[in-house]
């Protein structure tokens, strides 16, 4: 890659990561101040995808120890938002399963950050910008799987 090539690299990549950060941002502004946590949003959507898990392996992949998810477990707990039941295997671990209150949290918490960004969209781009938004969006999904 010749020094002209990693510049305009560097350049998309600036743009591409103050993007995402402001976008970001913004989107969180969009929660309700009385809902889940972001943490614990982020533990819910781990459930509703992957099914049952137990602590350790929700801390990994949320990438922290397990001793830090021990509150917010608890909370969403008391909430009612998950259920921890014993291990089938091994009954001394437990297992953490989303509750129907738990799926419809996440559900309420997506539907009104898209509705934010479906309105500020259409409001803001033409439909080529917004279609290639859509393109950016996978590209962007490519882009976090990567080592």
């Amino acid at each position: 890659m010749n020094f002209a090539q990693q510049d305009d690299l560097h350049v998309a990549a600036r743009a591409l990561r103050r993007g995402t950060l402001r976008l970001s941002r913004r989107l969180r502004a969009e929660r309700p101040r009385d809902g889940v946590t972001l943490q614990g949003l982020a533990l819910l959507v781990h459930l509703n995808r992957h099914g049952p898990l137990s602590p350790g392996q929700l801390a990994q992949l949320e990438n922290v120890q397990p001793q830090s998810l021990s509150r917010p477990l608890t909370a969403l707990e008391r909430a009612g938002l998950i259920n921890r039941t014993p291990d089938p295997v091994d009954r001394r671990r437990a297992r953490l399963e989303i509750t129907p209150a738990g799926i419809g949290a996440v559900t309420d918490d997506m539907r009104r950050r898209d509705r934010w960004l479906m309105e500020a969209m259409s409001e803001e781009l033409s439909p080529t910008e917004r279609e290639l938004l859509r393109l950016a969006g996978e590209l962007m999904q490519r882009l976090a799987a990567a080592r």
